[in-house]
């Protein structure tokens, strides 16, 4: 799209690609590097990073809405080239969009120094790797229209999703934070509404590129599968777990040391983890 062109990144995808390979590189080493040291607190850097990131979610799902609601854009199917100057705006907000996959990389690295490595799944890899990427192409061929839906879910979605990690950063609030069951609930429902109004412009297509939307459906459907595993892993299976462990609790009276030395143990693991 000659309109993005001579952006930052955008000219090349050289640069984009050095990234992703650096990308996991550094997730393939760094816990390596790290396996022998004392992992990072990172306290400080947490917060202001996620609190940054919250700030940039949030002007972004701002700027989109607005910019959707002054060019008019149509739900079932938006093409590239109708929306007049709202069409700049959204390709503006859309670069930020683009540019802030790159900044959460970080997001890994943070586990790695701070030795989180079980947070470094498949799912978490993937999902980074591919969406610096995927926008890149997004930023060249098709930077707004209808391209406009999932970027605006996903930025409030991650206003939600950074302020729960900037807060969860600091200790005392702990306790506080309740909705991150249903961050990926949330995040669930977005590939969902995506898909649905990706669809429509199959169903009812304009001149945006049917090729893009094909695509879109099958990454979407890909990440419905890994964040579902994601969640009965965490949530379905814990609760079950937790079940368990309240039955074996309540028989403590009578299997006597067992069981008041096992919830001891749990009390000094959670302790330590509340240090991080």
């Amino acid at each position: 799209d000659p309109r993005v062109k001579g952006w930052l990144l955008l000219e090349n995808y050289t640069p984009t690609f050095i990234f992703s390979v650096l990308y996991l590189l550094i997730v393939w080493l760094g816990p390596k590097y790290m396996r022998n040291k004392q992992p990072f607190s990172c306290r400080g850097i947490l917060v202001v990073y996620n609190l940054g990131l919250t700030l940039l979610s949030l002007y972004m799902f701002y700027e989109l809405v607005t910019g959707v609601w002054e060019g008019g854009y149509n739900f079932f199917c938006q093409d590239t080239h109708s929306g007049g100057e709202a069409d700049m705006k959204i390709i503006r907000v859309l670069w930020w969009y683009y540019f802030s996959k790159l900044i959460e990389f970080m997001d890994t690295f943070f586990f790695i120094v701070r030795k989180n490595n079980h947070q470094i799944t498949v799912l978490h890899v993937y999902h980074h790797a591919t969406m610096l990427n995927i926008w890149w192409f997004v930023m060249n061929w098709v930077p707004c229209g209808h391209s406009y839906f999932g970027a605006t879910l996903n930025s409030f979605i991650h206003v939600l999703m950074y302020s729960y990690y900037g807060l969860s950063a600091v200790p005392a609030m702990r306790p506080y934070l309740w909705w991150k069951k249903y961050i990926t609930q949330g995040q669930l429902t977005q590939f969902v509404l995506t898909i649905f109004q990706t669809s429509c412009g199959v169903v009812w297509p304009c001149a945006f590129p049917q090729g893009w939307l094909y695509f879109q459906i099958s990454y979407m459907i890909s990440l419905i599968i890994l964040f579902t595993n994601f969640y009965i892993q965490t949530y379905n299976k814990k609760a079950s777990s937790r079940r368990k462990e309240y039955q074996n609790g309540s028989t403590a009276t009578v299997n006597g040391y067992t069981n008041s030395f096992s919830s001891l143990e749990n009390n000094v693991k959670q302790r330590k983890q509340r240090k991080d």
